[in-house]
């Protein structure tokens, strides 16, 4: 039977999950000075890793089958194999800003793949909450202050659209194996490949890379591991076992907001007007993407 209503429980976790997953660049800009970033990223997952410990022999008890091993494969390798990689290349390649361009075009790339693998229904109401979510997250992106020169802008945005559809990846096998698998156990096996994977890089780094590692960005990256990862990955994998893949990476448009929000509080960067207007577009555009078809009827009809 088909929902009609609004899951309050999903749409408080996944703004929940945003803000975690915002309050990563801090983390990460404190983090990577001190520490090379895949080794900043291997630290993470292994943190996350160990506060799973406790449930290895409850997940050695489950079953799988052919297509779930497929799928926990494909998730794993989108995110956070690739994801991370692509993420992190890109960012030496462009700005910032263009590469928050690029980030805002996730959830209509995970919409088009949701209806096409996953059978989802691409209704004109998430289109119209997307493209205002999207509009208003490029608006944010223009209005950053650039900090840096972005050296091949062309190599980088290619980067950071990879990551994306890797991304859209990620969420499409989430939204599969969360019929039958916790969120809990996703985001272990997702704490525990990423550690194995990242772990040669993190190896090269120490022998090849200058690095000052302080108590400071040891904290920081116990935050990423432990609040961004887990908290995080386990928050968006429980709401999408409530809501379609589609409408979740919606969602992701509110990282660009908490994201300046949190600069803003934290490290003290400026908060403009426009910023302000673009956060806003991007809240109208969620919203409408969440309304059932139903209520977004009766407002037309209000207005008539």
């Amino acid at each position: 039977m088909k929902k009609t209503n609004i899951d309050f429980i999903a749409v408080g976790v996944l703004c929940m999950a945003m803000l975690v997953w915002a309050s990563s660049f801090i983390a990460l800009k404190s983090a990577i000075g001190p520490i090379g970033p895949m080794s900043v990223i291997f630290g993470r997952m292994l943190i996350a890793s160990f506060c799973f410990f406790y449930f290895i022999k409850r997940f050695l008890a489950l079953n799988f089958t052919k297509q779930d091993i497929k799928y926990i494969g494909l998730m794993v390798l989108f995110e956070p194999c690739l994801y991370f990689i692509f993420e992190a290349k890109a960012l030496q390649y462009t700005t910032a800003g263009q590469a928050g361009m690029i980030t805002s075009m996730m959830p209509l790339i995970t919409a088009i793949g949701a209806g096409i693998v996953l059978k989802e229904v691409i209704t004109r109401k998430l289109l119209l909450g997307s493209f205002l979510a999207v509009s208003g997250a490029v608006w944010l992106s223009l209005g950053a202050d650039a900090q840096e020169n972005a050296s091949n802008p062309l190599l980088g945005n290619t980067l950071e659209f990879l990551a994306m559809i890797c991304g859209a990846g990620y969420a499409i096998s989430i939204r599969y194996l969360s019929a039958k698998f916790s969120a809990i156990f996703l985001t272990a096996i997702q704490s525990f490949v990423g550690a194995v994977f990242f772990l040669p890089f993190a190896i090269w780094e120490y022998y090849n890379v200058p690095m000052n590692i302080t108590l400071e960005s040891v904290l920081w990256v116990g935050y990423l591991g432990v609040i961004v990862t887990l908290g995080g990955y386990g928050l968006f994998n429980f709401a999408l076992s409530r809501v379609e893949a589609s409408k979740a990476s919606v969602y992701i448009n509110l990282i660009p907001v908490f994201a300046v929000i949190l600069a803003f509080i934290f490290l003290g960067e400026r908060l403009t007007f426009e910023q302000l207007v673009a956060s806003g577009i991007i809240l109208s555009g969620v919203f409408i993407s969440q309304l059932p078809t139903q209520k977004l009827k009766k407002i037309r009809l209000r207005r008539r």
